[in-house]
Order: C-alpha cells, then sequence, then structure tokens
C-alpha cells in the first residue's frame, strides 16, 4: 500500500474537504475505524476518525466537525503487506529523519524545529514528529533514527509558526 503525502491538499483517497461520512467509509476500507467526538468541533474535543490497522494507524481530523481538516499519518509497522509513505517520492519513515530535513531544505522549503521533536514546514502544512512510544533505533543526536508521524494540513495550518 502506497501512501502519498499531498499537503495542503491531503492524502492519497482522502482529500481535505472530504465529508464526515465520506471520511468514515473510506476509513473503513483500511482497517478497524474507532470514532471520537463525533460531529464535534469543540476546540479541546473535535471529531476524528482513526483507522486501526495491523500495520500502521491514521488519524483523520475533522476540527468543524463536518469536513477532513488534517490528516495524521504514523510510521508503519513490519508485517505481510508493503507499506509506504511518500512526499515527493521520498520515503518519510524509512528516511532518517535528519536526512529528510535535509531533503525538504534543498526543495526550497522552510523547515521550523521549534520543540525538541517537532518540525514543521509551514505554508506548506507538513508536521513532523519523532516522538515514539516504543523501543526504536535512535540516532547520533539521541533521537528517534526516524520520524514516527507526519500529519498534512491546510495552507495555513502551520503559519501561525511563523515570526
Amino acid at each position: 500500500m502506497d501512501i502519498e503525502l499531498d499537503p495542503p491538499n491531503g492524502i492519497t483517497g482522502f482529500p481535505l474537504g472530504m465529508p464526515a461520512q465520506t471520511v468514515k467509509e473510506a476509513a473503513a476500507a483500511l482497517g478497524r475505524v474507532k470514532v471520537q467526538d463525533d460531529g464535534s468541533a469543540s476546540r479541546f474535543s473535535y471529531m476524528k476518525v482513526t483507522v486501526l490497522h495491523p500495520q500502521f494507524e491514521v488519524v483523520f481530523h475533522l476540527e468543524d466537525g463536518r469536513t477532513l481538516t488534517a490528516a495524521e499519518v504514523w510510521n508503519p509497522r513490519p508485517g505481510p503487506e508493503d507499506v509506504t509513505v511518500r512526499f515527493r517520492g521520498i520515503d518519510v519513515f524509512r528516511t532518517p529523519a535528519l536526512r529528510l530535513v535535509e531533503q525538504l531544505e534543498t526543495m526550497g522549503l522552510t523547515v521550523l524545529h521549534s520543540e525538541p521533536s517537532y518540525w514543521s514546514v509551514p505554508r506548506l502544512s507538513l508536521g513532523l514528529t519523532r516522538v515514539a512510544g516504543h523501543e526504536v533505533p535512535l540516532d547520533t543526536d539521541g533521537g528517534p533514527l526516524y520520524f514516527q508521524a507526519v500529519l498534512t494540513g491546510p495552507a495555513d495550518y502551520y503559519d501561525h509558526l511563523i515570526a
């Protein structure tokens, strides 16, 4: 399975702006679905649709309670299916994190590193994290060797981080 990240438009099969019911139906084709705060648009408990596949998870954020506003893909686990997540041809979870950051910068993208384990690309709306909840290979800086999750959002999702 290939998942292409296409910020600020969404990910393969899940364009931003997709209606909630369509998100739930399409997500069910990928794995078991968990819906949290169905229809809610509260700032602190908005609607999320999570796909729980044996090898990966995707959290679909529906911050307005009605449409897809962001998609967060978690690092695939080993298993029988080949799962690849790409951004402009780069394998996001098999390219060492710090090398991936360099590749993004080489593309002329501005990559912000405002917190120890988080990177973001404003105006494109790509967010990356190295936070891991389990044992993973470590890089020379002590952080996880690979990114553990990536989020795509609308064009202005991370623009508040620009000074």
